[in-house]
C-alpha cells in the first residue's frame, strides 16, 4: 500500500479550515485520481463533502486506502508552514503512521484506526432557490449579522438574495439584486433560518470574489459549494435549519 505526495502548504491548509470547525477526526479516502472526505458534525447539524483532484498536487501517486486523520495534529505541523511551502505526505504502512514533511521538518504522525469512523451518505436536496454570488458578498451579510443575533435568514426570490437577522433591538437586512448577482434560480419565495456560527466556519476559508453557490428551500438545509486549489477541488457543505417555534 502506498501513498506518495507533494502538495502545497496553502491547499493543504484549506483542507484543514474546511473540515476542523466540524470534526476532529476524519477519514480520508485516497484512490488513483485524488483524495476526498465526508464528515458529519457530532450534533449532526453540518456535513462536509471535500474532493481534491490529484492535478492540485505537485506529485501524486496513491493505491486505494483509507487514512484515519487527526486534525489538529496535522494543523501543528502545517501552522509552522508558509505559503509557497512544498508538504511532502507519505504513508508508512509498516508502523502505520503518515510522514509529513515541511523543509526540514519532519512529523510522523499515528494515524486513527477508521474501522469505527462513519460512512455519511450524501442525502438528495429538492432545493428550488439557487444563488451564485462572490463570497465576499455573502461573507459582508454574515459578518454583520453575528454582532446582533446567533441565527438568520437566507431568503431567495426571483429577483433577489437576502441574508436577514433579528436581534432584541437591531435589525441586518443584505439585500442583493439580480444584476449584482453571479445567477440567480427561483420561481418563487424561499426562506430558511440558520446558525451564523456554522455559516461562519462555512465561508471562513473563501478568499475575495470566489464564485459560491447557494441553495434554500422553505425551512430546509441549505447546500453551499465552492471550489478550493484553483478549481482542482472542491467542497460541499450541507447544514440543517433551525426551525422557527411558533
Amino acid at each position: 500500500m502506498s501513498f506518495n505526495a507533494k502538495i502545497k502548504a496553502e491547499i493543504l491548509k484549506t483542507l484543514i479550515e474546511v473540515t476542523s470547525p466540524l470534526v476532529s477526526e476524519v477519514k480520508l479516502n485516497i484512490g488513483k485520481d485524488g483524495i476526498s472526505l465526508r464528515a458529519v458534525d457530532p450534533a449532526h447539524v453540518a456535513m462536509v463533502d471535500l474532493q481534491l483532484n490529484k492535478e492540485a498536487f505537485e506529485e501524486y501517486q496513491a493505491d486505494e486506502m483509507e487514512l484515519g486523520i487527526d486534525i489538529d495534529r496535522l494543523n501543528a505541523i502545517m501552522r509552522l508552514s508558509s505559503t509557497g511551502d512544498i508538504v511532502s505526505l507519505e504513508y508508512d504502512e509498516k508502523n502505520n503512521r503518515l510522514i509529513v514533511k515541511v523543509g526540514n521538518l519532519t512529523r510522523k504522525m499515528a494515524l486513527i484506526d477508521t474501522a469505527g469512523m462513519p460512512d455519511p451518505k450524501m442525502p438528495t436536496l429538492d432545493l428550488p432557490g439557487k444563488v451564485i454570488l462572490k463570497a465576499s458578498e455573502i461573507t459582508k451579510g454574515v459578518k454583520a449579522s453575528e454582532s446582533i443575533s446567533d441565527h438568520l435568514a437566507l431568503i431567495v426570490t426571483d429577483d433577489a438574495f437576502e441574508v436577514f437577522a433579528e436581534g432584541d433591538t437591531d435589525i441586518v437586512n443584505l439585500k442583493l439584486p439580480k444584476d449584482s448577482l453571479v445567477e440567480l434560480e427561483s420561481d418563487g419565495k424561499y426562506k430558511s433560518l440558520f446558525s451564523i456560527d456554522y455559516l461562519n466556519n462555512m465561508i471562513k476559508p473563501l478568499k475575495g470574489d470566489i464564485p459560491i453557490t447557494i441553495k434554500v428551500g422553505n425551512d430546509n438545509p441549505t447546500r453551499v459549494e465552492f471550489d478550493i486549489a484553483e478549481s482542482k477541488g472542491h467542497v460541499i457543505y450541507l447544514l440543517a435549519p433551525r426551525i422557527e417555534s411558533e
